[in-house]
């Protein structure tokens, strides 16, 4: 019997990341007409602004979630998605605020903890709770797929490894109980951000020189822990069906993401972007994943463009 193809459900600690890291996978099941949900944990307050015209939003917390929240909803709409949630929004969570615990860059592409830890902070909230809100979502949306960080968090930042840790408990309490207004549900495959590392690395290669006064990575410098053996890869993504769409999302959080541009004649990448550390980084020809905790995924029907390597 064909199984009827199913939802995605993506997980991201602040708004922007469901672009830079999953937009090809939301854009290609968006465009195929299956259901895409997006979880947000935080609004991302304590965010660096790119740029003078919004640099009066840094350090004004409520101001700059207010604003990166319309940014979400652009990014959103460039790339199909209709179905939006923000974690601590979920019946349930006693109107708790989870806000953007901050970060440090402690290398080129790598961030850390910040020195002090704000109050409300993301992830100071208990991770049974949240991950029973999120349970709660993945009970009632019922996706075949749930996506998020490996369990570096893709670069360190705290959200991320948070996010990875709640994702991952949410996947075992959705299954394992019922709540008042859903049955317990396993979810089918749950996938983790990665790239492989000769591909990352012949990207990182392919971006000089050095263009709108930004600065080029060191291809040969320690990688983030989003870089995994190229064979560890279980999961692919075509990006150039759908780059047009990735890139207005990118270009939709112009508070984190700036210099994004296509690239074209090099199999090394399909476009490029700085962050606020104002490092150019490779969008590259496909988005991978591999596989985390949850089932093997056998049963899902993937949309074209999604293809499993093995």
């Amino acid at each position: 019997m064909t199984r009827t193809p199913g939802g995605l459900l993506a997980v991201h600690a602040h708004p922007d990341d469901e672009s830079l890291t999953t937009g090809a996978m939301l854009a290609t099941w968006a465009a195929a007409g299956r259901p895409v949900t997006v979880v947000t944990c935080t609004r991302g307050e304590r965010g660096e602004v790119i740029g003078e015209r919004l640099a009066h939003l840094e350090g004004d917390g409520p101001a700059l979630a207010e604003h990166r929240d319309q940014e979400l909803d652009a990014a959103l709409a460039a790339l199909g998605v209709r179905d939006r949630v923000y974690l601590d929004t979920v019946p349930g969570s006693a109107g708790q605020r989870f806000e953007d615990s901050g970060m440090a860059w402690v290398g080129a592409g790598r961030a850390g903890r910040p020195d002090e830890i704000p109050p409300g902070a993301f992830v100071g909230v208990s991770l049974e709770d949240a991950a029973e809100l999120l349970a709660r979502v993945i009970r009632a949306r019922r996706p075949d797929v749930v996506v998020t960080y490996e369990p570096g968090g893709g670069y360190g930042h705290p959200d991320h490894v948070r996010t990875h840790e709640v994702t991952r408990l949410a996947v075992e309490l959705a299954g394992a109980r019922s709540d008042d207004a859903s049955p317990g549900y396993a979810v089918p495959v749950v996938l983790w951000v990665v790239q492989g590392r000769d591909a990352l690395r012949r990207g990182l290669r392919a971006l000089g020189p050095a263009r709108d006064d930004l600065e080029l990575p060191d291809p040969a410098a320690e990688l983030p822990s989003v870089a995994v053996p190229d064979d560890e890869i279980d999961v692919e993504v075509a990006v150039l069906p759908v780059r047009d769409r990735v890139l207005d999302a990118l270009r939709s959080h112009a508070t984190q993401v700036q210099a994004v541009r296509a690239v074209d004649g090099d199999d090394a990448l399909v476009a490029r972007y700085a962050l606020s550390n104002r490092i150019l980084a490779p969008v590259l020809p496909t988005e991978t994943y591999r596989r985390g905790t949850g089932g093997s995924g056998a049963q899902v029907v993937w949309p074209v463009g999604v293809r499993p390597v093995a």
